[in-house]
């Protein structure tokens, strides 16, 4: 299998975690008048999309999520520092940021929500994690052979990160179109369309606006199969394409705030060192304990793509989750019994024998897939 494939097999199901855990932490984007723009194909469009690039910029990025999930019964959120209300937080609602980027190694992410603030930056050298709600900061040395991406930043408030992902997914299961032109952030724009030809995914399209001088994608628009309204939109409201001062990508924390510096691996996560003692090779996840749970698994490619993990354990402690599942439909096959979570983008199924399945995917597809899985 090429490279290319592998990527394939692996976007819807990475577009679910970074499109609805992360994009959906960003405000309703606002487009103007259609502009007239040289007429150009979707196959030039496209090549001029995949090889943009440019040295930096700084702007604010809105984003709203409206995935048709069920409410979490006694979660109202509002605190994000607590598990419930980070999941509420992710999944619905309009969010704000303000976002820098220079080449090669410098970016910084801010965000404000509820009168609190989120940063994450980095200088090329050192990185910064910050929240003012918790009182709490994590410094970090970069090694050499790390890149400068900010510790744990979402890149979910990146538009360009997020339409690769969809970008890098087009094969015949996917139809490619130029379905007109915008104003985004000010800026003129084509609209790059992608539809899947699948009936198995719940996405009725994905609109790319693409700038119309640096071809950098400046806002995504995610369609259900069912319904006009947009289940996600994130994109600029504001975007200057000039590299940023140094000054940006520094962070001084604030009196008081408690400074965490955890130490850094200095081996690369690709090259681990072998072990020579068969006692310290780290034994695998445990199914039978509650909280460990396998790796990931896709099953299927391109849309209908199935993530599966094993030796989940969701119940038990009598909180928002359990209350969500009691509320679900009991569905059963050849692959077992369990609950089903539907909406009209994401559908999870949660089997009595400790496995979830989850994706972009309608609820018989998730079936289909738990039906051929291994156990």
């Amino acid at each position: 299998m090429s490279a290319t494939q592998r990527s394939r097999r692996w976007l819807v199901p990475v577009t679910a975690v970074a499109v609805v855990a992360g994009v959906g932490t960003l405000g309703p984007v606002v487009a103007d008048a259609s502009p007239k723009l040289p007429g150009i194909s979707a196959q030039e469009l496209l090549a001029k999309v995949q090889t943009a690039k440019v040295d930096g910029l700084s702007g604010t990025v809105h984003s709203s999520a409206d995935l048709g999930l069920p409410a979490l019964p006694g979660v109202t959120g509002g605190d994000s520092s607590s598990p419930s209300g980070q999941v509420t937080e992710m999944l619905s609602g309009d969010h704000t940021a303000r976002v820098a980027f220079a080449a090669p190694d410098k970016a910084r992410v801010s965000v404000l929500d509820n009168m609190a603030e989120r940063v994450w930056t980095s200088d090329g050298k050192s990185a910064w994690a910050y929240d003012s709600s918790k009182r709490e900061a994590v410094k970090l040395q970069i090694p050499a052979h790390e890149s400068g991406k900010p510790e744990k930043a979402p890149q979910s408030y990146d538009p360009q990160a997020v339409a690769k992902q969809f970008l890098d997914a087009i094969d015949p299961t996917t139809k490619v179109d130029v379905s007109g032109t915008e104003k985004v952030a000010g800026r003129d724009a084509y609209k790059l369309r992608l539809t899947p030809k699948t009936d198995k995914t719940t996405v009725g399209s994905v609109t790319l606006a693409v700038d119309s001088k640096t071809y950098v994608p400046l806002q995504v628009t995610v369609l259900p199969r069912t319904g006009k309204d947009p289940a996600i939109e994130i994109g600029f409201t504001q975007v200057d394409f000039a590299v940023p001062a140094a000054s940006t990508f520094t962070f001084t924390p604030p009196k008081g705030v408690e400074i965490t510096q955890p130490k850094v691996p200095t081996t690369r996560p690709d090259q681990p060192v072998k072990p020579t003692d068969p006692k310290a090779v780290p034994s695998k996840p445990d199914a039978k304990k509650p909280g460990t749970a396998n790796a990931p698994t896709v099953l299927g490619e391109g849309w209908d793509a199935v993530v599966m993990v094993k030796g989940v354990k969701l119940t038990g402690s009598g909180g928002p989750v359990d209350q969500l599942l009691a509320s679900a439909p009991t569905v059963q096959g050849s692959w077992g019994k369990g609950k089903l979570v539907s909406s009209k983008m994401v559908n999870a199924l949660i089997t009595d024998d400790g496995r979830v399945f989850a994706g972009l995917v309608t609820a018989q597809t998730l079936q289909d897939a738990a039906a051929k899985a291994p156990r």
